[in-house]
């Protein structure tokens, strides 16, 4: 079993790698030849999550399991709020092959999800890219997004504002104006991605104007809700993965009270192997409710070990 170091996988996984290993795996879903076994997760008390995702991609011969939660109070203590490692083993014998710091390629592969949302479903002249929430995966997010679509501002929001400083030092990088709003200005945006834990909705149907993109991507653990149920109810959903939208992610309170059958709902993958023609109109709202499959763990780690080994690195036990 080859072990991957989280301080090697930098080196080993580009934002290029992920969006091309998560787009295979959405369209391989799609196809019927990769699957992701039941959600379990915990709730430990003091909103500290843990839990395993975990699938298997008969296509790619990829079988594992990412084991991993959300403890917020990681940030005081200068560590990540997000943890995880994940596990590959042989398809065919069972054998575990590789452990991979998990860390990092979760940022990347919840980065990638939202931007292959975005590439395939928003507006192709968008322009204003709109953020709520200013943690960690933000900058990853804005960087994502960056990369398919010539946005020429950024606005953005956080329930804590004093933390927008650093998400602006990002768009600062890619050369791009920012300003922290007001959620009511977030209909300035043409695409708005959400990154927050919050089990209480920020963003409404008022905030957002036809036409626009959501990428609903914070934490999702049940209850959640970043966006209120009835600007999830007016939009054209689409998702990761059905069971994880309407059990734990975006939609669960939409379907919950009735205002959105789950049955039109539409993977992702149906649009990237074109069984779904996404968008339909320059007026309709399109959003993605991006749950975080086992499965896209396991094909960034994948990646990530593949390289070590061409590259002699990790530790071999």
């Amino acid at each position: 079993m080859l072990i991957v170091p989280e301080a090697l996988v930098a080196s080993l996984v580009s934002p290029d790698d992920a969006f091309v290993a998560v787009e295979a795996t959405f369209a391989a879903m799609a196809r019927g030849e990769a699957y992701n076994f039941p959600v379990v997760r915990e709730a430990l008390g003091e909103g500290r999550q843990y839990g395993f995702k975990s699938g298997i991609d008969r296509a790619g011969g990829v079988l594992g399991v990412k084991a991993g939660g959300y403890f917020p109070g990681n940030a005081a203590k200068g560590l990540v709020n997000h943890q995880s490692t994940v596990f590959l083993f042989d398809p065919d014998t069972g054998q575990p092959t590789a452990m991979v710091g998990g860390g990092l390629l979760t940022a990347l592969r919840t980065a990638a999800a939202s931007a292959i949302s975005i590439d395939r479903l928003a507006l192709p002249d968008a322009r204003v890219l709109g953020i709520v929430g200013a943690g960690h995966q933000a900058g990853f997010q804005l960087r994502a997004a960056a990369r398919v679509r010539r946005f020429e501002r950024v606005i953005a929001w956080n329930r804590h504002p004093e933390m927008l400083p650093r998400l602006g030092a990002v768009a600062a990088e890619l050369g791009l104006p920012f300003e922290a709003v007001d959620l009511p200005r977030m209909r300035e945006a043409e695409v708005i991605i959400t990154i927050t834990s919050s089990p209480a909705a920020s963003l409404m149907a008022g905030h957002v104007s036809a036409g626009t993109h959501l990428a609903c991507m914070g934490t999702d653990p049940k209850g959640k809700q970043e966006v209120e149920p009835a600007l999830v109810a007016g939009a054209s959903v689409f998702t990761d993965e059905v069971a994880q939208s309407v059990s734990i992610g975006e939609a669960q309170h939409a379907v919950g009270t009735g205002l959105l059958d789950a049955s039109s709902i539409v993977p992702i993958g149906e649009v990237l192997i074109g069984r779904h023609p996404g968008r339909r109109s320059a007026d309709e709202i399109t959003l993605f409710d991006g749950t975080g499959v086992g499965l896209q763990d396991l094909a960034v780690a994948s990646v990530a070990v593949a390289r070590a080994r061409e590259r002699g690195l990790g530790v071999e036990v």
